[in-house]
Parts: C-alpha cells; structure tokens; sequence
C-alpha cells in the first residue's frame, strides 16, 4: 500500500505480537501515546518507588530500540519516535513535573521526541458518539449544538499536534517518497548484471 498512498496508519494493538513489531519496524513515524501517570510510563522506563530518579528502560522501549535497529539494517532509515504526553491535566501538579523530567530524561537515553498532546478535555468525548473530530466542520448542524470555545481550543489543540510530529511532507519526505515509488516500479525487473559485475 505504501507506493499508492501519501500516508498509511497502523493502529497497533497494545500486546506484543509478530505483525506488532513488523508495524513498528517498518514506520517512518512511530507515535506512541501516554498518558500522563506513573502507570502507563512504566511501559517505556522504570524508576526508583523513593526518589522518581530513572532507573532503566522497560519492554517496549527495548523493541522499539530493536525494530528501530532493525530499519537501519534494511534501508538505513531511522524512525522519528515521538512520544505524546496524552490527557493532560490542565492545573499544574507535582506528578506532572515529574512525569515530564522523567520523559525528557528517557528520551535523551532512547532517541525520542517528547510533545504535550491532548488536555483531558470533555469535548472529545462528545466528538465520538458523533463520528466526529475536532477537525470537522463545527456547525450548529454538525454537532448538534452550537460551537463553543472548547470546540475551537480542542481543534487548535489537534492542529498544533500535527505541527509538532513534523510528518514528512518536506522535501527530504516527498524524496524519500519518490525513491520508494521508483523501488516498487521496478522490484519485479531482472538485474542487469553487467552494470554489477566488473569483467
């Protein structure tokens, strides 16, 4: 599908599995959503029950590193693993501090980018049961309601995401798009072998 499509997403499921791994060693773009407690980062890093002082990496962090391993083998590629801090509470607290530090420690140690993602906000619960995103039309019609300011905070909120994952939709992504769509185009033709071998 890659060679037919600007973009492909792969939702990956949250245990470990054969097609699990293939997904994320194949990614340009590995995004992996956390939300903002000690539980869920226990998934990339452990750290000391005292101090919050980080101690090592965790399951998922070591088979990203191997699959990221893995694309370099293959196209010498390498992956822009972002990892997006989700639910985010909108005061200020002594966990979120912490939980940021830890972040921006790990991803110093694992080669990932750290962004604030969504705020923990109603209005996206009420987008679902609809169909909808914060990036629809918001009209009376649409949303069954009319438009407030958390529907034009969460759209700039999706907006501003989409900035900071950086997709490649530059030059160096649209040539690495190109290069990949003359592979494809001639995957099935037979080496030339005098253009390989010396005589």
């Amino acid at each position: 599908m890659e060679h037919a499509f600007d973009f492909v997403v792969i939702d990956t499921p949250g245990h470990d599995s054969y097609l699990m791994r293939l997904a994320h060693s194949m990614a340009d773009t590995l995004i992996t959503p956390l939300n903002d407690s000690f539980v869920d980062f226990g998934v990339l890093g452990t750290v000391d029950p005292a101090t919050y002082a980080l101690t090592g990496t965790s399951h998922y962090s070591e088979m990203v590193r191997e699959a990221r391993r893995q694309r370099r083998v293959v196209d010498r590629a390498t992956t822009d693993w972002i990892v997006v801090r989700n639910r985010l509470s909108m005061l200020g607290s002594r966990n979120k501090k912490m939980v940021g530090e830890g972040l921006q420690e790990l991803a110093l140690r694992l080669g990932f980018r750290a962004v604030d993602g969504f705020a923990e906000r109603v209005i996206f619960r009420e987008f679902y049961p609809r169909g909808l995103t914060a990036l629809d039309d918001l009209e009376e019609a649409t949303l069954g309601t009319k438009p407030s300011m958390s529907h034009v905070t969460a759209r700039q909120e999706v907006e501003s995401l989409i900035a900071m994952l950086k997709l490649p939709f530059d030059e160096r992504g649209q040539r690495r798009a190109a290069a990949r769509k003359e592979w494809f185009a001639n995957v099935d033709q037979p080496l030339e072998l005098h253009d390989i071998l010396a005589t």
